[in-house]
This record gives C-alpha cells, structure tokens and sequence, in this order.
C-alpha cells in the first residue's frame, strides 16, 4: 500500500521542480547585474524663423471710441504685414481688450471712471529673418505701440532634433561604459531606451546683429536639447 503512495509523491515532486524551473531561471536572470545611465543631447542652430507679439492700445473718455480707435490701427497694421508677404497662416489675433481708467481715490475723493483703454494684439510669425527689422520698423510706423514677447526657432525643427537624440544616446553610452569599467565589469546589451521629453527651443547668447530701419535684431542660435534613460546588462568582471 506504501509503494503507490511514494510513487505518487515522488510524482508530484517531479512535477513541481519541472514547473519551478522556468520560474528560478526567471529569477536568475531578473538578478542579472544592470546599470541604468541618463545621458543629454544639445544642438545649437542658427534659427530661421521669428515670432513676435505686436499691438496697439488707445485711450479714450468712451469705450466704443477707443475700441474702434485701437481696430482700425488694427486693421492698418495688417494691411501693412499683407504688403511685406507676411501669410495670413502667419498672423493671429492673440488679444482683444477693454479695460476702464480710474481717477481720484488718493486725496480721499471717491474714484470714478476718468476712460477707457483699448488693446489689439497681433501674434506674428516672421519666416524670412533678413526682413524681421523691416517688418518691425514698418509696424511701429504705421501705430503699433507695443513690442514684447520677441523669440527665435526652426520650421523644421526635426533635423536638428534628431541629432540632439543621437548626441544623448552617445552621452549614455558613453557614461555606462566609464562606470562599468571602473566597477571592474564589461558593459552587456542596451536592455531598454526612452527619452525623458525634450525638444525645448531656447535662445543661446546674441551673436549676429542685423538692422534695417530703425530696429536693430538680434537672432543669436537656437538651441534643442533632450535626455534619454538607458538601462545596460552588466557582464563579467573586465580582464
């Protein structure tokens, strides 16, 4: 009656170890020594396109006086921007305001509504940068009295972009193979890769000054970085 009882668990037994033995290499290899490395990529480029921030704000005792006083600069300094080539695609309305002035409140008299104040705000997009002073100068010419919000970038900013990945997988590699050797151990495959965002577009330090008209520009180089994380197998202790 014992014999097919031990057989039966000497059975079951075979089959555990046959089931946990996928398992254990699993572990093992799970164990496998890593190291995981985060390297940065940046290129500078010469940008090729500007963007500005440009508008009109006009003052007057009634509101609808100067709201149609700031739209029709409006529409003045649109007209122009059809005449220098500027896209409609190029140019968008970014602002329409209307605010009241107040007056009195300091010398303890009660404060009253003295005007009002009007905004017009054009967001423009200037593809040929040889003309940006031009385009400038002609705007402030034709009543635009605010400026702000002038940046450099790419219409293709993909090239560089690519590059910049390339320079960050190198930067990681780079980084692994010096930690694995002064660990004493050789560097094993690339077991993942991801990029930790990027693509930032930012102004590097002025360095070419074109003028036209009065408005000297300044476009400087664009630059575009990025991060990737990658994770290594170690191998064996380096002879």
């Amino acid at each position: 009656m014992t014999r097919p009882v031990r057989s039966h668990v000497a059975l079951i037994a075979a089959t555990c170890l046959a089931l946990a033995a996928p398992a254990v290499a699993m572990a093992q290899e799970a164990q496998a020594p890593r190291i995981t490395v985060t390297g940065e990529g940046e290129v500078a480029a010469t940008p090729d396109m500007a963007r500005v921030s440009l508008g009109i704000t006009a003052q007057n005792a009634k509101a609808d006086a100067a709201m149609n006083e700031a739209s029709q600069v409006a529409e003045t300094l649109i007209a122009r921007l059809d005449e220098l080539g500027i896209e409609a695609r190029d140019r968008q309305s970014s602002d329409i305001s209307l605010r009241p002035l107040w007056s009195g409140g300091n010398d303890g008299t009660e404060r009253v509504i003295s005007g009002f104040e009007a905004g017009n705000q054009l967001s423009v997009r200037v593809r040929d940068l040889d003309r940006l002073g031009e385009v400038l100068g002609a705007v402030l010419e034709d009543g635009a009295n605010q400026l702000s919000g002038l940046s450099f970038g790419l219409q293709d900013p993909k090239p560089v972009m690519e590059d910049a990945r390339r320079a960050a997988v190198e930067d990681a590699m780079q980084k692994a193979r010096v930690l694995a050797e002064a660990a004493g151990l050789s560097l094993g495959p690339v077991l993942s890769i991801a990029e930790a965002g990027g693509g930032g577009q930012a102004p590097a330090p002025m360095m070419e000054m074109a003028r036209a008209s009065a408005v000297p520009v300044a476009a400087g180089e664009t630059v575009l970085s990025t991060q990737v994380t990658m994770v290594f197998e170690l191998g064996e202790a380096a002879e």
